[in-house]
């Protein structure tokens, strides 16, 4: 995205500190290892750097100039602009791009599952709008920037994904994004150890609404915690999947009828359709045909580590390993148990849930082993908190297991599992799964 230095001045308050170009439209870099010509380079700063230190750097690799928040800048830089702080540049040029251009901005966040509803919003909209997205899962204050730096001008729905650590991030985004939309998938207890409470979870997630324009509708996962703590007046939406009959489940494929129209996904799970309800009343409000929103649904396709199938060793593995908390895992792990004979799962430690992580990790086990599916379970843990699923399974599911680490389960699979035995595979990324699919992969049964 361009900008000419008028509107760099007018975005940010910056102060001109040298200006011999002759260039008039500038792109914006914060990497100097990405500069190619004639950028302003914009360091950003975090704990471990500080991106002034490389301003030197980024002439020399022909930048014509640079942001600076101190009094040093390099000598052959050609347009010096000083501001207070650089990164809130970085979003005061963002928040312009989103006003000079103004599309529709819709802004996801939630516990669990903003990356998937983030991309089914987006396969629903394209049917429609040019629409432009948050790229993977960069949804921090950097990840917001870079997403509106690289809109297209003529974009019409903006959609921004929006993760949140600790209190005030999200109002953050929503401060210089502005959301016509606003949606909350759920919230649950993912990040707990950080928050404290899931009251707190909550507060944090409902921060998405306090920039969210007047005239604009808040739409999410009916939770009384979300109800209770939204502050916006305007038009509430709020979904459950209870709104939805689910005609078929199978791999890959869920058939669903919402408000007495019928819809397919190219993806398994009941948290999915309950995902996609979103979308739809999101479209709805856009003013989509009912086979606009139907084609959008039918196309959206899974992204990476979430609920792929791969055939190893004369296995099925499911690899659902991304991330996990309490929430996903319930809902991810009953979907695989209603769609498979004798259900294997390997499940691994669930991160950042506190001081209650024991209790979080049983009741996982806890609410499995009700499930009608439960005796014809297979469960192997990995990690001391995932023990803790294994041991409420116990005399519950049909056998239960717990190992130390990765390669203790990847040999016990190896030396007793049955080839063609489906797989399920669910933890957090911390604890490395992927290390017991190359483990499989270096095996060869037959």
């Amino acid at each position: 995205m361009m900008f000419n230095l008028e509107e760099f001045v007018r975005a940010t308050g910056a102060e001109i500190v040298k200006n011999t170009t002759e260039k008039e439209f500038f792109t914006i870099s914060t990497d100097t290892r990405k500069i190619t010509g004639g950028e302003i380079y914009l360091p950003l700063k975090g704990e471990s750097f500080d991106g002034e230190n490389f301003l030197d750097k980024a002439i020399e690799s022909g930048a014509e100039g640079c942001f600076i928040s101190r009094e040093e800048y390099p000598d052959n830089a050609k347009l010096v602009l000083k501001v207070k702080d650089t990164k809130t540049a970085y979003l005061q040029l963002a928040n312009f791009l989103r006003r000079k251009f103004n599309p529709k901005v819709v802004a996801i966040t939630g516990s669990s599952g903003k990356t998937t509803t983030k991309e089914i919003v987006y396969s629903v909209m394209s049917e429609k709008f040019k629409t432009h997205k948050t790229f993977s899962n960069h949804n921090n204050e950097i990840g917001f920037c870079e997403t509106l730096m690289t809109m297209p001008e003529d974009t019409e729905v903006l959609i921004v994904e929006m993760g949140m650590r600790g209190f005030g991030e999200i109002e953050l985004l929503s401060k210089y994004s502005e959301p016509d939309f606003a949606i909350i998938t759920n919230a649950g207890s993912a990040h707990i150890g950080r928050l404290g409470s899931l009251d707190n979870i909550a507060k944090a997630k409902c921060e998405i609404a306090d920039y969210l324009k007047k005239d604009g509708v808040f739409i999410a996962q009916n939770n009384e915690r979300i109800k209770k703590f939204v502050n916006f007046n305007g038009e509430k939406v709020y979904f459950e999947l209870a709104d939805a009959e689910i005609l078929e489940r199978r791999p890959a494929y869920s058939r669903f009828i919402y408000k007495g129209l019928e819809y397919e996904l190219s993806i398994e799970g009941d948290y999915n359709v309950e995902n996609s309800l979103s979308a739809i009343i999101l479209a709805e409000h856009l003013g989509m045909s009912y086979e606009e929103i139907k084609c959008g649904l039918k196309k959206y396709k899974p992204i990476e580590k979430r609920w792929e199938m791969e055939n190893i060793s004369g296995y099925s593995v499911i690899n659902d390993s991304y991330n996990a908390n309490p929430e996903s895992m319930k809902a991810s792990v009953s979907t695989f148990m209603k769609m498979y004979k004798n259900p294997l799962v390997v499940l691994g430690n669930m991160g950042e849930l506190g001081d209650d992580s024991a209790l979080f990790h049983k009741g996982v086990g806890e609410y499995l082993s009700k499930l009608p599916e439960c005796k014809d379970l297979v469960v192997f843990t990995v990690g001391d908190l995932a023990k803790n699923i294994s041991d409420a399974l116990e005399g519950k599911a049909k056998f239960v297991k717990n190992f130390e680490n990765n390669e203790e389960v990847s040999r016990y699979i190896i030396d007793n599992v049955d080839v063609g035995t489906t797989i399920f595979l669910k933890a957090s990324r911390s604890m490395k799964f992927e290390e017991i699919i190359e483990k499989l992969k270096g095996e060869i049964k037959v």
